[in-house]
């Protein structure tokens, strides 16, 4: 297996980052089925078979060694809180994406989504060693573009009618990444926001 795509279980103060499994699907279905989750994706997974589907796809792309896939579990509860993941997985070229994120609401503007993306990244840049993390996000979903320039992600342009959505409305999609030597800034700034 692409050893960039090895199972690990990443935590911090917040969550518990644990391999996606066929297990955790009645645990996403207290909150998943939220069609407002899937507002901005390119998937819906409204109902039990379709996250079935959605979570069966992620497991056999992991196996493939193309993706990582995540559950978000907050550690105090110990409940299942989302979803999230390491895709586009190209080791000769030291490179991922984070992406496939979602957040039970109740969870949303919390410190949750922060220390996910603070886990993933010290991940991906101090251990697989990447020297490029990317993130993609629909052109149109403001609230999840002023997140990544928060988080100090670099916006690099976009790819114009590159999804179709399942309403059949044609996706721009819109590219930011963080470079290994932006990575230190970018650390600093989760901490401060952690603290």
């Amino acid at each position: 297996m692409n050893h960039m795509a090895q199972p690990i279980i990443l935590e911090g103060r917040h969550v518990r980052l644990e391999p996606l499994s066929i297990d955790h699907l009645d645990e996403l279905c207290e909150f998943a089925l939220d069609p407002e989750l899937w507002r901005w994706t390119v998937n819906l997974a409204d109902t039990n078979e379709k996250l079935l589907e959605y979570i069966e796809e992620a497991v056999n792309s992991h196996a493939a060694g193309n993706t990582l896939p995540f559950l978000i579990r907050e550690r105090t509860s110990g409940r299942a809180v989302g979803s999230t993941r390491f895709g586009n997985i190209e080791p000769a070229h030291r490179r991922l994406e984070i992406g496939w994120t979602w957040v039970d609401p109740a969870w949303q503007r919390s410190a949750i989504n922060t220390e996910t993306k603070y886990l993933l990244l010290s991940h991906a840049f101090e251990t697989l060693g990447c020297i490029r993390v990317e993130f993609k996000t629909d052109a149109l979903n403001t609230k999840s573009r002023n997140a990544l320039m928060r988080l100090g992600a670099v916006e690099e342009g976009i790819l114009r009618s590159h999804f179709v959505t399942v309403s059949g409305r044609l996706r721009d999609t819109i590219y930011y990444s963080i470079l290994l030597p932006e990575w230190p800034a970018v650390k600093a700034s989760l901490k401060a926001r952690l603290a």
